[in-house]
């Protein structure tokens, strides 16, 4: 049956066109099967990719947003495909990642009975998104809608929560969307910048710390430009470590999960640390050790889209509230008349040196895994990972070249780097995307290869198999050691291969450092979605650490 024209799942569909929104990542669900229906006669302008469970294709979606800058959508039922759908939604929140769920809900005239699958949206994700509502009058569903791109893109960027009521769908919708939303965003004043040209000219160790979303190419280049003209060392904060390329002379490194000690240093000896973007959270910070409350005040300038994260944590010398991108671009036309182009080497050669390749234990040793990605990889190569101890040698060892090639979660999410490669494959076909995945972090999404098999999708995953929880396993082992004590972080894993195999994907075993690059490259050229599955050793825990070392 054809729904008529102007009902709300219409018009929500025409706004997202008008928006443009080219891919819509899913589970389907009764409740919304009236938008699913509108879907069906936008196929030639929206993709609609079906997912095998809700976690996700919520990742995917958040995924979409990082890499593309717009928002990325998610659909899913009431109830327990909401709730799966959670863990995108607070990764979207952590990461400051444009995103839109929506989820399908009971009927109007059922709300407060205990319905089927039953939830306040508003209050369940009231903490987690940036805004969560419903619409409860149809022919405001494109205002609904709207606001909710608005809301997703201004400031700083984040997700929104949309429920859809299952009887309001089939309502007349209101007007039809007129024009795309076109965000606001604020720029610096120009005394502002008047004022960071003074002080700048005055420090003798600065420091420019990049992080955060919204980045245009442009504005990225000319930071890096300007900053590297002026010998200005950069450090990008947590997975934020492709806004410029590694291999500029003025790179320092990023500021994560086990950063170069002399990053960490030059951090607490600079005299004036410029921050743009950069929430300054407790990973970049060291668990909030790094920086000093007293210090901070005198010389931390700090340039974040949301004032809400202004003096959030850290007083500063100077702040602004203000467009990433705009920011970047106002200050690179700051000439301070003096350079730091010592400084800025001397940081570039300690970065250098602490991407060698390390000693391991094992046959495996995934810093030359790590490095020969590099090798072969082109520079437009997206990287994904999840969360596990596995990503400390991918962050620590791969020098990303270019924009838009990282794509990890700064929530510290298991199960994300799958799910992320497949939407990254999905909007770049033509570019190798490469999932480094632990075995515990792939199995929590490693579903999504019957999605990549469905669609077409050749991602690549390599899957670091040692056995264990890696990262959890490393702080068992550092506060309560000795094989006696480990519990709950031992893993009996399946053969990868035949799983892979078992979707119609692409699979090979690697056991040694040298047998790598082939099985890459077998991965890369099967045509098909393709998983490595690389056996590691548990005993190199993590980089130039051991169980061994942790217990004594």
């Amino acid at each position: 049956m054809t729904q008529p024209a102007n009902t709300a799942a219409r018009r929500l569909v025409e706004t997202l066109v008008m928006n443009g929104i080219d891919r819509v990542f899913c589970v389907p669900g009764e409740s919304y099967l009236a938008v699913l229906d509108a879907l069906a006669d936008v196929r030639d302008r929206i993709q609609v990719i079906a997912c095998r469970h809700e976690a996700g294709a919520a990742n995917m979606a958040e995924a979409y947003g990082k890499l593309t800058g717009r928002p990325g959508v998610c659909m899913v039922t009431r109830g327990p495909g909401a709730t799966h759908a959670s863990i995108g939604v607070h990764t979207a929140h952590q990461d400051s990642t444009p995103m839109i769920l929506f989820v399908g809900q009971i009927a109007l005239t059922d709300r407060g009975r205990g319905a089927f699958q039953e939830v306040d949206y508003r209050e369940v994700f009231g903490g987690l998104a940036k805004w969560a509502t419903e619409i409860e009058s149809p022919q405001r569903t494109v205002e609904v809608v709207e606001r909710a791109f608005a809301t997703a893109l201004q400031g700083r960027m984040g997700p929104v929560v949309i429920a859809l009521p299952e009887d309001i769908l089939h309502e007349d919708g209101g007007p039809a969307p007129i024009r795309p939303v076109t965000p606001a965003k604020a720029a610096l004043d120009p005394a502002f910048v008047d004022q960071v040209r003074t002080r700048l000219a005055a420090a003798e160790r600065p420091l420019l710390v990049l992080g955060g979303s919204g980045w245009t190419d442009a504005a990225t280049t000319a930071i890096a430009d300007w900053s590297e003209r002026i010998g200005l060392p950069v450090a990008l904060s947590f997975r934020r470590k492709d806004l410029i390329p590694n291999d500029r002379s003025n790179y320092a490194g990023d500021l994560g999960l086990g950063p170069n000690p002399k990053l960490v240093q030059r951090v607490k000896d600079a005299d004036l640390i410029l921050t743009i973007g950069a929430r300054l959270g407790e990973n970049p910070t060291q668990g909030y050790t790094m920086l000093d409350r007293a210090r901070t005040a005198d010389t931390l300038i700090h340039i974040h889209p949301g004032p809400e994260e202004l003096g959030r944590v850290w007083p500063t010398l100077l702040g602004a509230a203000a467009d990433c991108s705009l920011a970047a671009l106002a200050l690179s036309t700051i000439d301070p008349g003096r350079d730091w182009k010592a400084q800025a080497e001397t940081a570039h050669a300690d970065f250098e040196a602490f991407i060698q390749p390390v000693q391991v234990t094992g046959a495996v040793n995934m810093s030359q895994v790590i490095r020969h990605l590099g090798e072969v990889l082109g520079d437009d190569a997206i990287l994904t990972n999840g969360a596990g101890n596995f990503a400390a040698w991918l962050h620590r060892f791969h020098k990303h070249r270019a924009r838009r090639t990282q794509l990890a979660p700064t929530s510290g999410a298991m199960g994300y780097g799958y799910p992320a490669a497949v939407a990254a494959k999905s909007v770049h076909p033509d570019r190798d995307v490469i999932c480094i995945a632990g075995d515990g972090d792939y199995l929590m999404t490693g579903q999504e290869i019957a999605t990549a098999v469905q669609y077409g999708i050749n991602v690549v995953v390599v899957v670091v198999d040692n056995g264990t929880y890696g990262t959890i396993r490393m702080h068992q082992e550092g506060h309560y050691p000795g094989a006696d004590r480990v519990i709950a972080t031992d893993l009996k894993n399946p053969d990868f291969v035949k799983y892979a195999e078992a979707f119609g994907a692409f699979g090979i075993r690697c056991e040694t450092t040298a047998d790598f690059p082939a099985a890459l490259a077998a991965a890369r050229n099967a045509g098909r979605p393709a998983l490595v599955h690389l056996i590691t050793s548990a005993e190199d825990i993590a980089p130039n650490r051991t169980i061994t070392g942790l217990r004594s």
